[in-house]
């Protein structure tokens, strides 16, 4: 059986259920900017890349106000994700007490991961911490980051956990177990389970279960 050392979460739809709060910002942001209405899915298309990258794919020609508007909004509504999903803390308690390396690797930009895990104080718990960038998916990038920071731990010894198929394209890429976290009612699961992760999980107790039998 595997044994772990290093476990890497991803944030948005793994941590909390943070994405309807990102879609009804963006919305909010930009709408007033480019005079027309944006549905969640045309949103969504755009995640990978930060926050920034999704207001240039959007409102490009607006986009030093769109990141002015989306950050104070974003904080603002914060308060509609005010906790991580249940067992999310109780799950990173049990892991930090059993000496395991925490890290995360997110698309979300810099800011908001902060401002996020500041609210839910979390922050304690990452050992390091990864964010996205404006120009496009960084998620085999960050993973790698944290890999070298990690270095004396063999590969076979750390697993991701993230809630969208690039997550798993991506820990796989770089050669880690990847698990995949569907609580989230944005999560796609016929995707994730397509795309033959490590493990599929609905429920956070039986992740944290899971990863307690291979510490």
């Amino acid at each position: 059986m595997q044994i772990l050392k290093s476990v890497l979460f991803d944030l948005d739809g793994t941590i909390a259920n943070t994405i309807p709060l990102c879609i009804l910002a963006f919305r909010k942001a930009l709408e007033p900017l480019i005079n027309r209405p944006l549905s969640d899915e045309e949103i969504i298309a755009t995640f990978g890349p930060s926050e920034e990258g999704t207001i240039l794919a959007l409102a490009p020609n607006h986009y030093d106000q769109g990141i002015s508007n989306y950050l104070q909004i974003y904080e603002a509504l914060h308060d509609m994700c005010p906790t991580p999903f249940a067992g999310i803390v109780e799950l990173l308690t049990a892991l930090q007490s059993k000496h395991v390396r925490i890290g995360m690797v997110t698309g979300k930009g810099k800011y908001c991961t902060d401002l996020t895990l500041k609210k839910f104080g979390i922050s304690h718990f990452f050992e390091i911490i990864e964010t996205g960038q404006p120009s496009g998916p960084r998620k085999v990038e960050g993973i790698q980051k944290v890999l070298d920071y990690f270095e004396t731990i063999p590969k076979s010894d750390i697993v991701y956990i993230g809630d969208t198929p690039g997550d798993i394209v991506a820990s796989k890429q770089v050669g880690i177990s990847v698990l995949a976290a569907a609580w989230a009612d944005t999560a796609e699961p016929e995707k994730l389970k397509a795309l033959n992760p490590d493990g599929l999980f609905y429920q956070v107790e039986d992740l944290k279960k899971w990863l307690l039998e291979r510490i």
